[in-house]
């Protein structure tokens, strides 16, 4: 029985081992290869030789237009569907990756480590139900 439990524990701790080892390789390889270059720019402005780009979404007249339409409440959740869009493109992926990689990893830990021992299995013993009567 204590080798089937430790075997188990063994097996949670490789799986967890072997998550973290492929999310990590998984996100330097998106951060390595990945380019934060956005799509729908209108345009760039060049300041001390750095080109940053105009998005449309950062424009007084898109956020007075949303504003008017929406309300105030409309201007944020506009704000939050880019952020939360923006975490799975580019470089900030590979960290996004990362963060999850890490929590899936620590939470099969976390199981392995405060798992119960598994019960016997062994055929002789029998676990008597309310209904059964001893009989002498």
């Amino acid at each position: 029985m204590t080798r089937k439990i430790i075997n188990q524990e063994k097996r949670l701790y490789l799986m967890a081992a072997l998550i973290l080892l492929v999310g990590l390789a998984g996100s330097i390889a998106v951060y390595l290869t990945a380019s934060n270059d956005p799509g729908n720019a209108l345009g760039y402005m060049i300041i001390d030789g750095q080109a940053y780009p105009i998005m449309p979404q950062d424009s007084k007249m898109y956020r007075h237009d949303l504003q008017v339409y929406g309300g105030k409440y409309s201007v944020a959740a506009d704000e939050f569907m880019r952020w939360f869009s923006g975490l799975w493109h580019g470089r900030t992926l590979a960290f996004t990756m990362t963060v999850i990689t890490l929590l899936i990893s620590l939470g099969i830990f976390f199981v392995a480590k405060t798992a119960p021992p598994a019960l016997p299995r062994d055929s002789n013993t029998h676990i008597k139900s309310d209904k059964e009567e001893d009989v002498f």
